[in-house]
């Protein structure tokens, strides 16, 4: 059986908010990296991790 995982709206911007402190960088910066695949093992993570929470918060 699947483990779900229930986030409220602003446990979801917290958590994105902490992301970014972790890898000292705005979230520009990270998408611009990312786009331009400079981005280390660790902060490919983040960033597909804040692409979820971006998902998730649009819905």
């Amino acid at each position: 059986m699947p483990t779900v995982i229930h986030r409220t709206r602003e446990e979801l911007e917290e958590q994105r908010a902490r992301l970014l402190e972790e890898v000292r960088m705005s979230y520009e910066e990270l998408r611009e990296r990312a786009e331009t695949y400079s981005l280390s093992m660790d902060d490919l993570l983040v960033w597909h991790t804040i692409e979820g929470i971006d998902y998730l918060l649009e819905g």
